[in-house]
């Protein structure tokens, strides 16, 4: 912590600002509604999405949402990438949002953190601690999963999915679902890393769609490439959301 206060001396953003932590929205639902109540935990639920929501109709039009491991060490290759196409992005005027852990997440935060653009974390409750990137500058907490991921898909006008385990698959796949249904922008889908996208992308096209369990045009949905230069270019072109749909 102490190598992060000196890297932002100077830097005129505040650090990591929050509203309400946990605590706060869990002790004013109970104040409401009583411990161990059904409309106790609908009123966390309800507070999580609301600071959420405000806070992202705070930040900037231009924003790309990263989602990958956790357990994804500095040294690996796709980590190296997440901070070069983040930065990349910073400095091409859009913020990044990350889950704020550790891994991909730390990776997309510290390229945005490098371009001194906001770097967004929005960050979870877990049995065993996780520790918020030091590279976040806006935290957002949540103790749900599901309002989390909401979250991370409001707003933003590009996703980016590393490789990942369960958490990244889920985020990835509900994803898929809600753009296939329309129920939420058409916005561009990129899967970075052919070696491990590609395979899955084999599995959908032989099973799913040869069993006619998605459409055709289904795969069609999502971009796999390494390509950074193809990366920017979808960002690039991605248009930006209107203060109507914010």
């Amino acid at each position: 912590m102490e190598d992060i206060e000196k890297i932002i001396s100077g830097d005129s953003r505040k650090f990591r600002p929050k509203k309400m932590t946990l605590e706060d929205i869990r002790n004013g639902c109970i104040s409401l509604y009583g411990p161990s109540n059904t409309e106790s935990e609908i009123c966390v639920m309800n507070e999580e999405f609301r600071q959420a929501v405000d806070a992202v109709r705070g930040l900037p039009s231009k924003s790309i949402t990263i989602f990958g491991s956790a357990r994804t060490p500095e040294s690996d290759p796709y980590y190296q990438q997440a901070v070069h196409i983040s930065e990349r992005a910073g400095r091409a005027g859009f913020i990044t949002i990350t889950g704020g852990g550790p891994g991909i997440m730390e990776a997309g935060n510290r390229g945005a953190f490098n371009a001194h653009v906001n770097s967004v974390g929005m960050t979870i409750k877990l049995p065993m601690e996780q520790v918020t990137s030091p590279y976040v500058t806006s935290e957002i907490p949540f103790y749900f999963f599901f309002t989390r991921k909401t979250a991370m898909r409001y707003g933003s006008r590009v996703f980016l999915f590393f490789p990942g385990g369960y958490g990244t698959l889920d985020e990835l796949f509900e994803s898929l679902t809600l753009k296939q249904t329309r129920k939420i922008d058409q916005v561009p889908f990129i899967l970075v890393g052919r070696e491990f996208w590609e395979p899955l992308d084999k599995f959908i096209k032989e099973q799913l769609v040869t069993r006619e369990l998605i459409d055709p045009e289904d795969p069609d949905l999502y971009t796999i490439t390494d390509n950074e230069d193809e990366i920017m270019n979808i960002i690039m072109s991605a248009p930006e959301r209107s203060d109507d749909d914010r």
